[in-house]
């Protein structure tokens, strides 16, 4: 539930103009998320009504405020082109397709099993923090390049983010979970990998690094499992 009331907040800060904070208010979410799902699983307590309460909250969180985020960004761009239906700029509304397909990835995670070990295409989560970075990194970090300012101000490049995220959502591309059943090692080889990873980046990219990390995500996942090809 505090997954859910860190979106909603996100979602109020957003329309009150302060995207960094509601860009914070993801990560904060994602925080409650993992370890809500960590405690459940370790203490081996599952609920169909939490299962599915963990899923609504994920569309808002992860889905319709990151949609938001990048809304409020189209609107800021300096290229942005206009078709009005009254005050409304309909090619804003692109960022809207976020939060469609995050629902419909939720909904099939929700009944495909195939998905009860790894992931297919990528979880809400990361293409939300992945959005998460954009205000951050214009607001907030200092040692971001003039390009990529420029490219986070231009229209044309965040409709195509938005379309290929929302497909990278429903997606069959195979991804390994970051769900912890325990803290072996040998369970857990690629995700102790990966937050290595990004222990090392992060003090040197710092917002930037979120990108990276989910590119570097997906390359990790499609390297084939170690304890086979040992």
């Amino acid at each position: 539930m505090l997954n859910l009331l860190s979106g909603c907040i996100g979602i109020t800060l957003a329309f009150d103009g302060e995207l960094e904070l509601a860009a914070i208010m993801i990560g904060i979410a994602a925080v409650f998320d993992f370890f809500d799902g960590m405690a459940a699983r370790l203490l081996h307590v599952k609920s169909d009504i939490g299962k599915e309460l963990d899923s609504l909250a994920d569309v808002v969180s992860f889905g319709v405020l990151p949609g938001f985020l990048l809304y409020f960004l189209m609107i800021k761009a300096n290229n942005t082109p206009i078709f009005s239906l009254g005050s409304f700029n309909l090619f804003v509304f692109i960022s809207f397709i976020l939060p469609l397909f995050s629902a419909l990835r939720l909904a099939k995670f929700n009944i495909d099993v195939r998905q009860t070990e790894s992931f297919l295409g990528l979880p809400t989560p990361a293409v939300a923090m992945c959005i998460a970075s954009f205000p951050l990194m214009l607001g907030w970090d200092g040692s971001v390049s003039a390009l990529t300012q420029q490219l986070l101000g231009n229209y044309y490049v965040l409709a195509v983010i938005t379309l290929a995220s929302s497909l990278l959502l429903v997606s069959e591309i195979p991804l390994i979970s970051l769900k912890f059943k325990s803290l072996k090692w040998k369970d857990n080889q690629k995700r102790f990998i990966l937050i290595f990873i990004s222990i090392l980046i992060i003090p040197i990219f710092q917002f930037s690094s979120l990108p990276l990390i989910i590119l570097i995500y997906i390359l990790i996942s499609l390297i084939p499992d170690f304890r086979r090809s040992s």
